[in-house]
């Protein structure tokens, strides 16, 4: 144990008792403080106001309190290119919809079920509800469900659809006196690339979702799912993620300048690499669905095979690419300009699958000056053209390559 001293025991008594007064002096000080500086701030208000504290005013800080000056928020304030996106969304998104589906699968005991398909997002392109979305995210559906803004939700049935563009028109009966947002195509020619451009749609199934991006390219030939060429396609780092397919992108001004298709991705989701139907495509192809059912391109009347190794080595050809013309038809437009079938008949493949076709005919390998390897770069080359455009055909005959003009015809029957 610790022993003090009787001088140990004053000191510390003295020491106590001087920190003891100290704490109370300052404590005193900062109260009546408190109290002054009151009435100064209540005196700094509005003219007329009394010098001194109000009556009944406690130091309690309640006084402080009211004589605070309120400040207002100040007023919110956007940059031009945000104004911009806020006012594109305000105006069209309501005529951005949500498209669902169902499909017909097998149960267990292998009896048909419905089952829920894919989802992807559309336009409407027209009050009456006429939307525009693309094949793909209606394929295989044997209903399709599209919802609104407001979480209404309507049937939808298939008024055409184009695999060549993956581009469809869909129609729902809205109620009677609804009014209906719709958008507008506008010119995708005059795209340029660094131009800014918004993207609305429902990646993952969350509705409306706005991003924005700039045009990173264009005329891009793109193969889609279903290994078809589509040409002139616009690439843009707007996020385009699943969901997104068959949304309209738009520019600046709320025009819809393409259809929102495809992304580039290893992952599945956005990489910055997406890819727009251009709306000169779009508006073609709607308007033929609309009045035809069926878009009306331009065809070569001729039944056509696809070249392969096989059958150039079989028929001692020195080119294994291109489109080999097997049979043209008799008076057709193939046959007024010169194009020749083939006159020795094979058959190619197994048993079961065998084809019949003639070789020795000419060997298709341009249009238009654009080679053509496979059937892909032959639909994508005519995917543009109308019955009665002339196109150039470049045929291999013989070692050498000719041009030879053909006046396009409705699509035939002989393939």
């Amino acid at each position: 144990m610790k022993l003090y001293t009787r001088r140990h025991l004053f000191f510390s008594t003295i020491t106590t008792v001087i920190i003891t007064a100290a704490v109370i002096l300052g404590a005193q000080k900062i109260f009546l403080s408190g109290e002054r500086s009151g009435p100064q701030e209540s005196a700094a208000q509005g003219e007329g106001a009394a010098s001194g504290p109000a009556p009944g005013a406690q130091g309690d800080g309640s006084q402080f309190l009211q004589n605070q000056t309120l400040v207002a928020a100040p007023a919110v304030s956007y940059t031009a290119d945000e104004q911009q996106n806020i006012s594109v969304y305000q105006q069209f998104n309501e005529a951005v919809v949500n498209i669902t589906t169902q499909v017909m699968g097998m149960n267990w005991f292998f009896e048909p079920i419905a089952e829920d398909g894919g989802s992807g997002s559309g336009s409407i392109i027209d009050s009456r509800g006429y939307v525009i979305t693309n094949v793909h995210v209606i394929e295989k559906a044997t209903k399709i469900y599209i919802s609104l803004y407001d979480g209404s939700q309507y049937e939808g049935r298939v008024i055409g659809s184009d695999v060549e563009s993956d581009i469809a028109v869909l129609k729902f009966e809205p109620p009677a006196g609804t009014v209906l947002k719709t958008i507008q195509f506008g010119d995708s020619e005059k795209l340029k690339v660094g131009q800014k451009v918004i993207a609305i749609g429902n990646p993952f199934g969350f509705e409306r979702t706005l991003t924005t991006g700039i045009v990173s390219a264009l005329g891009r030939p793109i193969k889609n799912s279903n290994n078809i060429i589509i040409r002139g396609m616009i690439q843009t780092d707007a996020s385009i993620n699943p969901g997104n397919s068959g949304g309209p992108l738009l520019d600046t001004a709320g025009n819809m300048i393409g259809i929102n298709t495809m992304i580039y991705s290893s992952s599945g989701s956005n990489a910055g690499i997406g890819f727009a139907v251009p709306a000169s495509t779009a508006r073609r192809v709607v308007s033929d669905l609309l009045q035809y059912g069926k878009v009306r391109r331009g065809a070569i009347q001729a039944s056509l095979v696809q070249m392969s190794r096989a059958i150039a080595d079989y028929a001692r050809l020195d080119i294994s690419y291109g489109i080999l013309v097997s049979e043209t038809a008799r008076g057709g437009n193939a046959d007024k300009a010169g194009i020749k079938g083939g006159t020795q008949a094979v058959r190619y493949g197994n048993s079961r699958n065998a084809r019949t076709f003639y070789i020795g005919g000419d060997i298709i390998v341009g249009i238009d000056g654009v080679q053509v390897s496979t059937y892909s770069d032959y639909y994508s080359m005519l995917e543009n053209k109308r019955p009665g455009d002339t196109v150039t055909v470049t045929i291999h005959r013989n070692k050498k390559n000719y041009d030879c003009k053909v006046v396009l015809a409705e699509e035939s029957s002989v393939q």
